[in-house]
């Protein structure tokens, strides 16, 4: 695996995670507005390497008057969130330090 292809995979990951807290902002600005279905954020491997974060509504039947957003829940969707986007941070940090590195050797 490159340089280049590790700091691609991280970058692919803090993508997910981004679209991962946004859906949970979704379901926290609409935890009570009535008949909203939950959105549900999917992580899939992508062939080569990397993740995709794919979102879409639970499905599950919400009681009338109310949506079926829990709201623990959603904190806890985004403190993963959080974790997995800092997480793929430091990857990517690390991958460009790397880059650094090797930019100086190649001066010298």
């Amino acid at each position: 695996m490159t340089l280049s292809v590790a700091m691609s995979i991280s970058l692919s990951g803090m993508q997910a995670q981004q679209n991962r807290a946004a859906a949970t902002a979704k379901n926290v600005a609409n935890a009570m507005t009535p008949g909203y279905d939950r959105l549900q954020s999917k992580m899939t491997t992508v062939e080569g390497g990397g993740v995709i974060a794919r979102v879409q509504p639970s499905g599950e039947a919400a009681l009338p008057g109310s949506s079926n957003v829990d709201l623990a829940e959603e904190m806890l969707n985004l403190v993963e969130a959080e974790i997995g986007f800092k997480a793929n941070a430091s990857a990517w940090e690390t991958g460009a330090d790397m880059w650094d590195v090797l930019i100086s050797i190649k001066r010298d």
